[in-house]
Formats: structure tokens, sequence, C-alpha cells
């Protein structure tokens, strides 16, 4: 049922939430029609929460603020996370909106996979091989560059170690870049990255080829400030759910690979922390 229009201006005039309001989307924005469609995206949830009444909508997304500032910014009106920070630190301090459902391959319905990556003319024939290599991680609180791999890695790793060399890209196209160009051995891309490429920019594949496919676990959340009310995520939500329904938003859609959203719930993020510990009790705590 879609939210009353009083109910979120009522949010607003009651609460005074809106002042200022923080919007970003800044985790997939590579290639540059991606981009493009992000911002796209945004503008069509803004001019519906603003139809549907909720006051002091952003009318762009803020570029200018660090992706991981706007998680824990208490003006924040829609961000997205990844499921490692959300699980191991953002949960209870913020509220879980919804969960992107992709149609790439290597995504399933609201569950998101990585796939490990190697060299076009790598010799390696499974992860077993990559002993000794260097690998590219995005970010140490990945969850699909750090974490996912970690488990794949576990039950190979001796006295805690299995890679001679880990370096810190800073993002998954950065990994892809080390590894196309030999600077790294393996890294690990998430299959919205890997399928934005591929649908976009296969170019920038070209030098790279999928080894293998991790375990899959919720994909990366869409989020808003803790003190968001009840009214206001029903609003998000029905904003999210017009988008993909909506015929005349389908060349938005397209780029993005956007299937749909499902609504999960807190909990169903313990997956993240579950890969987590059974790499730790292999003995592989630690990326290294």
């Amino acid at each position: 049922m879609r939210p009353r229009r009083s109910c979120g201006r009522c949010v607003s005039a009651e609460r005074g939430a809106g002042a200022g309001r923080v919007a970003s989307l800044a985790m997939y924005r590579d290639p540059p029609v991606v981009t493009a469609a992000t911002h796209a995206l945004w503008a069509y949830l803004r001019d519906r929460l603003r139809a549907d009444g909720l006051a002091d909508v952003p009318d762009r997304l803020d570029d200018a603020i660090a992706h991981d500032a706007a998680w824990h910014d208490p003006r924040l009106l829609l961000a997205q996370t990844c499921g490692y920070p959300f699980a191991t630190s953002l949960r209870g301090r913020v509220r879980l909106v919804a969960t992107p459902v992709y149609d790439h391959a290597g995504c399933v319905g609201a569950s998101n996979g990585s796939f490990v990556v190697v060299g076009a003319g790598a010799l390696a024939s499974s992860v077993a091989d990559l002993r000794g290599g260097t690998v590219a991680i995005n970010d140490p609180a990945s969850n699909s560059g750090m974490n996912l791999l970690r488990h794949a890695v576990a039950p190979h790793a001796v006295e805690g170690r299995f890679f001679g060399r880990v370096i810190v890209s800073g993002g998954h196209v950065a990994s892809l870049a080390l590894v196309a160009g030999g600077e790294a051995d393996v890294a690990a891309i998430d299959c919205v990255t890997y399928g934005n490429l591929a649908r976009s920019a296969p170019a920038r594949l070209a030098g790279v080829r999928i080894l293998a496919e991790t375990v899959k676990t919720p994909g990366l959340p869409l989020i808003t400030r803790a003190s968001a009310g009840d009214d206001e995520l029903a609003l998000l939500r029905a904003a999210l759910e017009a988008f993909v329904r909506d015929p005349a938003a389908a060349a938005i859609r397209a780029p993005l690979g956007l299937a749909g959203f499902a609504i999960l719930p807190d909990s169903a993020y313990d997956a993240v922390l579950e890969i987590e510990r059974a790499a730790a009790a292999a003995g592989y705590p630690r990326l290294a």
C-alpha cells in the first residue's frame, strides 16, 4: 500500500529531521554510464519522496562526502553500505531500508558473491594454486573483496598464511587493474562491479579471467539513520518499489542491473559473520 502523503509531512514537520539531509550512493560509480544512471536513480527517488510529502529531500547526491562518512552522518536520508561493516559495526546504529536485487551473473536474489579473478594468462587452475602469490583487496573491511575471499582461501592456509603479499587497492576496479597489469596475482571482485563492467565496458575485463566463485551472502544494503521513523522508512521503501515497477525507469535500471529490492531483517547479515567465524575456525582469522 502506498503511504499517505500526510505521513511524510508529519514526520518532517513534527520532528524537524529533514534539514540538511544527506543522500550518498557511492558504492557503484564505474563505468561512467553507471554513474549517470545512479544520479538518475536518485532523481527518480527524490521526486517520488517529495510527491509523497517528505520534506527537505536533497536535490542531488552528495558526491563530496566519503562513502563511509555518510553511513555515520546523523542527517543521513539514504546511503549504501557493505555487508561486512553493517554486520560488524553499523547494525543498531542505522536502519536497514532494503537490499538491492541485481540481475548480474553471480548475484542470486538479494545475495551476492565474488569472482576470484586472475590474469588472463595465469596458469592457476584452482584457488590452492595461488599460494604465495600477491592478492589485491579493495578494503580490509570489505565483505566481497576480503571476507568472502578469506573464507575461500582458509582451507588452503598453512599456519595462518596463504598469500605472500597483500595490496590494499582502494577499490574493486583498481584491484582488477592490478591483476590485469600483473602487479597482483588475484583479487575477489563482487558480482555487481564485475557485471557493471561486463555490461558497459567489457574491454576493461580483457586482462583477467574468472578462476572461482565464492559463497554468497546478502548484498550491499541501503540504510538510513537510526533516528528515522517508521513512516519515513515506509516512504523510502515505497519509492524504491515504485522505481523497479515503473516502465519509464527501465532505461535507468538496465545499466545498474537492478531487478528489485528485498526487505530483509538485520539478522540476515549474520551470514557475513558466519563466513568470518568459519575462516577463524580453520585457523585463518586474518587475510595474509
